[in-house]
C-alpha cells in the first residue's frame, strides 16, 4: 500500500462527523410545541375537583363545619392553605368538601337535561312531520325564558336545596340538548348508509337504534361536558342567591356569599372560592372544545 493510500485512509477514520441537520430536529420540536398542554391542564383540574368530592378527607381531614374562633379570619398560610373563615374554620377544607355538594349538582342538572332534550330532539328529528313541529315550539318557549328565570320558577316550586336547584337547571338545558339533538338526528337520518338501512329491509327502531342515534351522539356529549361546568356555575349563582343548600354547609356558592361582607377585610374569603369554580368551569369548557374539535 502506497503512502498517498495510507493518508488517505487515515483521513477517513478520523474525519469529525457531520453536524446534525437543525432542520431533522425541527419537526420534534413543533410536535412537542403541537401538546395540548392546555387540554391536559383542564384534565387534572377537573380530576383533581372529582377526587375531592369523592375522598375529600384525604386532601382535608378535619371538620369542614367545626373551627377554633380564636384563628378567625387568618390570612393563607403554611396552615391554613386557603386561611380561616369568620367562625375559624379551615377555608381550604371547605372548599374540599363542598366539592361533593357542587359537582354532585352539576352532574344531577347534566343528566336531566341530557335525558329530557335527548329524548326531546331524537323524537322531533326522527318522526318529523307535525310531531317534530309541536316539540320544536316547546323548546322555542323554553328558550325564550331566561335561564336563571326558569331556575328561580322551578325552585320555588320544588323548595330550596342542592338538589332542586340541579333538577332546576337541568330543566333550564333541556332546550339546548333538544335543539342539537334533532338537528344531528335529522342530519344522520338524510345520509346514504341510513337510506341504505332502511332498503336492506331495516325497521325504523331498527336503523334508529343502530344507525341514527350512535352517530348523532358525539355532539350531545361535548355539550353535556360544556353544561357540565355551566351547571356549577348556574348552582353557584344560585347558592350564593341563597336559594341553594342552607347554612353551614360548604357548598361553593355559599363560600361566596358568606364572605362577601369581608372583601375589604379578608378578601380570601370569596376570591378563593372563587376561582376554583372559575377553574373547574374553565377547564370544562376547554374539554368540551376539544371533543368538539375532534369530532370536525
Amino acid at each position: 500500500m502506497t503512502v498517498t493510500a495510507i493518508a488517505a485512509a487515515s483521513d477517513i477514520e478520523t474525519a469529525p462527523e457531520p453536524p446534525q441537520n437543525p432542520a431533522a430536529a425541527a419537526p420534534r420540536r413543533r410536535s412537542i410545541r403541537r401538546l395540548p398542554w392546555g387540554l391536559f391542564v383542564a384534565v387534572a383540574v377537573v380530576a383533581l375537583a372529582v377526587l375531592w368530592a369523592v375522598i375529600p378527607g384525604v386532601f382535608a381531614p378535619g371538620d369542614p363545619l367545626t373551627g377554633t374562633p380564636a384563628d378567625k379570619l387568618l390570612p393563607p398560610s403554611g396552615a391554613h392553605w386557603f386561611g380561616t373563615d369568620t367562625l375559624g374554620r379551615d377555608l381550604f377544607g371547605r372548599v374540599v368538601h363542598g366539592a361533593v355538594h357542587s359537582l354532585s349538582g352539576a352532574l344531577i342538572a347534566v343528566t336531566v337535561g341530557l335525558a329530557l332534550g335527548t329524548l326531546l330532539g331524537a323524537i322531533a328529528g326522527a318522526v318529523g312531520g307535525v310531531v317534530d313541529d309541536i316539540l320544536m315550539r316547546v323548546v322555542d318557549v323554553l328558550l325564550a325564558i331566561p335561564g336563571l328565570l326558569l331556575s328561580l320558577s322551578v325552585i320555588i316550586l320544588l323548595g330550596f336545596g342542592t338538589v332542586n336547584a340541579a333538577i332546576a337547571v337541568g330543566l333550564g338545558s333541556v332546550a339546548a340538548f333538544a335543539r342539537l339533538m334533532r338537528a344531528e338526528v335529522a342530519r344522520v337520518r338524510r345520509s346514504e348508509y341510513v337510506e341504505a338501512a332502511y332498503g336492506s329491509g331495516g325497521t325504523f327502531f331498527t336503523v334508529l337504534r343502530r344507525h341514527v342515534l350512535p352517530n348523532s351522539l358525539t355532539p350531545i356529549v361535548a355539550l353535556a361536558a360544556l353544561q357540565f361546568g355551566t351547571a356549577i356555575l348556574a348552582i353557584s349563582t344560585l347558592g350564593f342567591l341563597g336559594y341553594g343548600a342552607p347554612p353551614p354547609t360548604p357548598e361553593w356558592g355559599l363560600l361566596i356569599a358568606e364572605g362577601r361582607n369581608y372583601i375589604g377585610t379578608a378578601w380570601w374569603l370569596t376570591a378563593l372560592p372563587g376561582l376554583v369554580v372559575v377553574a373547574v368551569v374553565l377547564s370544562a369548557n376547554r374539554i368540551s372544545h376539544r371533543i368538539g374539535r375532534n369530532r370536525a
